[in-house]
């Protein structure tokens, strides 16, 4: 298995890199943190649009760039990296190649193709939970009741607001009545498509958690240079460095999980939803210790509203519990370890 990323791979994330930092630098990403009602960075949408990040993974022959969940996974790492106020992971992880593999249904079809021509955004309900991330985006929800899939527009759904602490990543909670017309996938097709849309979901956040880590730590490096104490830069001093190490040696240890996952999607590897709960778990727990270490460092000014670091910081404490937080995708790795050995309890 060959981690390094080819040359196409690094040129896609320059590329990207340099998109969001001119579409979604720091100060437009508060503006959308701190506005009341609904409000999108102007153009971002259709411009990861047209750079392929949102229909990277659809085949050629539907309109999109036909690749796997590695070369996505190095698109949503810088999607976290910049804290992206979009529903990048739901729409170009998750519902994009959920719509395309159930070419035989019409409704999928016609989402899918308003997808990839930039005009829809798709919000994702999987499993039992009523809150929604980003419903108050979405031109269509993608959600999962009783075993069947559902394509719900947001005007059929009762979409509740919910205090939340990243404000650029809202929560609503969703009262749903479900009816024929909207379901895409029921029976074995279902629960088969639902398994793989959630360790997707999974590992685009797992890949997002990495980029915000990595941006955390870039902060907290440029603070630790110019912040002085007794006449010195604090980073010059041993027990600082040792902080930044150890957050750099948790993100370091996370990414190679990650991009593991991501080739077991892209191979469909048997132990793929083993591999993305190793990610996610060590992603989630890797953001979380980079957080600590930047709040740590950066002292009374690291909990300053006006400073970027909240910005990416909230950001991580959502999404280490969004789509199965450590604990979850721990026990659902014990649960298959204990299967595999035959365990009568497991």
């Amino acid at each position: 298995m060959r981690f390094a990323l080819t040359p196409e791979q690094q040129m896609s994330r320059d590329a990207l890199r340099a998109l969001l930092a001119e579409h979604c630098s720091p100060a437009q990403l508060r503006r959308v943190f701190e506005s009341d009602g609904l409000l999108r960075i102007p153009g971002l949408w259709s411009k990861l649009v047209e750079l392929g990040v949102i229909g990277a993974l659809a085949p050629e022959a539907r309109g999109g760039l036909g690749l796997d969940a590695i070369d996505l996974c190095v698109l949503l790492e810088e999607t976290g990296r910049a804290a992206v106020p979009e529903l990048v992971v739901e729409t170009a992880a998750v519902a994009v190649p959920l719509l395309a593999a159930v070419p035989g249904e019409p409704l999928a079809a016609l989402w899918l193709e308003r997808v990839l021509a930039g005009d829809a955004r798709v919000a994702v309900a999987l499993g039992a939970g009523e809150l929604i991330a980003g419903a108050d985006l979405a031109t269509v929800i993608l959600c999962e009741r009783e075993g069947e899939l559902h394509l719900v527009e947001p005007h059929r759904v009762r979409l509740t607001p919910q205090r939340t602490l990243d404000r650029a990543r809202r929560l609503l909670r969703a009262q749903f009545v479900e009816a024929a017309p909207t379901r895409i996938a029921s029976g074995e097709k279902a629960a088969q498509l639902i398994a793989a849309a959630y360790d997707r979901a999974a590992l685009g956040t797992a890949a997002q958690l990495i980029g915000l880590g990595a941006r955390m730590l870039e902060l907290t490096i440029a603070h630790v240079q110019t912040r002085e104490q007794f006449g010195r830069p604090i980073g010059s001093y041993q027990a600082v460095k040792h902080q930044l190490v150890d957050a750099h040696i948790a993100l370091e240890f996370a990414r190679p999980l990650v991009y593991r996952a991501a080739h077991s999607i892209a191979c469909e590897d048997p132990e793929r939803s083993l591999h993305v709960s190793m990610a996610k778990s060590v992603a989630s727990d890797a953001a979380l210790q980079v957080a600590a270490k930047a709040l740590q460092l950066h002292g009374a000014i690291g909990y300053s509203y006006e400073y970027d670091l909240q910005l990416f910081m909230k950001r991580s404490w959502a999404l280490a519990a969004a789509f199965g937080d450590g604990l979850e995708h721990r026990n659902r790795i014990a649960a298959t370890a204990f299967a595999q050995e035959g365990d009568p309890h497991a």
